[in-house]
């Protein structure tokens, strides 16, 4: 296999709290009409698999070309599937539900559900965008209970300003929402188990309010972690944790990166757009809102056409 930078078709999710923000920052082809609330640039659960567009892998999804090609890909002829990141945009046009995703003990413990640990990088933020991250300290689960009984339970989250170019840090166990009027990057462990324990009373297009798993949440948020333990950065490395690390890059106008062969990395374009010229003689344009899977094998350079952001993801 002659390698190359690995682009795939998005997933698009309807979502109550989306819009059309994707389609008009990034130019995804959106359905029409519809409330897209993320769109799932690499993935790879048992109900979603992201596929590869263009080149000689065009049309595979990428758990086969890992099972092809392990060694050029995933720089591991023993690399263990499935693919163990997920990575989605998220157009909140509107407030996201309080939530909670379980931690392995508490997958184990209740017998099922995925853990999923996951960031958040704030693309943009209209004015006055926040995030609700984390409980307010002394808050306990008989507290929380009882704020859910009454639809108080925002009262027990901290609430958090956010603007463009911050990466928030949630690990499983922590209880959290997005506000309205955000874009965000949002890279996470292949998971979609998620706890939903209030909805703002919202109902959907059929009158109905959406399902709650209070019980299941209640058992997997972590009431003795405290919010100023949960990291924000911006510059750098963004995230370092067990199971993934994001650092955040700039180039301006006409530089040109080198990509050696080593390790199999994932990039995120934020802004900007240019080429990657493979050793090979491969060329794959890029631009913002792509994501490009970086074989292990691969030799290349990115050369860039405009000032760009991006970020790095690695295993």
């Amino acid at each position: 296999m002659k390698t190359y930078p690995l682009k795939f078709r998005p997933i698009y999710k309807q979502r109550i709290w989306g819009g059309q923000r994707l389609r008009d920052v990034f130019g995804k082809e959106l359905p029409a009409g519809e409330k897209i609330g993320e769109s799932w640039e690499l993935a790879d659960l048992p109900e979603d698999k992201s596929v590869i567009v263009g080149g000689e892998l065009d049309g595979r999804r990428l758990r086969e070309a890992i099972e092809q090609y392990p060694k050029e890909i995933a720089g591991d002829a023993s690399f263990r599937l499935p693919f163990p990141l997920l990575i989605k945009l998220l157009d909140a046009d509107d407030v996201l539900s309080v939530q909670v995703h379980p931690d392995p003990d508490t997958c184990r413990r209740m017998g099922v559900g995925e853990p999923k640990t996951e960031c958040w990088y704030i693309i943009s933020a209209e004015e006055d965008a926040v995030i609700y991250k984390g409980l307010k300290k002394g808050v306990t689960k008989e507290q929380f209970a009882a704020a859910i009984d009454d639809g108080t339970v925002a009262d027990m989250l901290v609430k958090v300003p956010v603007e463009a170019g911050q990466c928030h840090f949630l690990p499983a166990g922590t209880a959290h929402a997005v506000g309205p009027g955000l874009l965000i990057a949002e890279i996470q462990t292949p998971s979609d188990t998620t706890y939903r324990v209030f909805d703002w009373n919202r109902l959907d297009d059929a009158g109905k309010a959406r399902e709650l798993h209070i019980e299941q949440a209640l058992q997997s948020i972590h009431f003795d972690q405290t919010a100023d333990e949960l990291p924000m950065t911006t510059m750098g490395r963004l995230v370092e944790c067990e199971y993934f690390t994001v650092d955040k890059g700039h180039q301006s106008r006409s530089c040109e990166l080198l990509l050696s062969p080593g390790g199999m990395k994932t990039l995120i374009i934020m802004s900007g757009y240019g080429t990657i010229l493979g050793a090979q003689g491969s060329l794959v344009e890029f631009r913002a809102g792509d994501c490009l899977l970086i074989p292990a094998a691969y030799e290349g350079a990115m050369r860039f056409a405009a000032d760009t952001e991006y970020l790095t993801v690695t295993l």
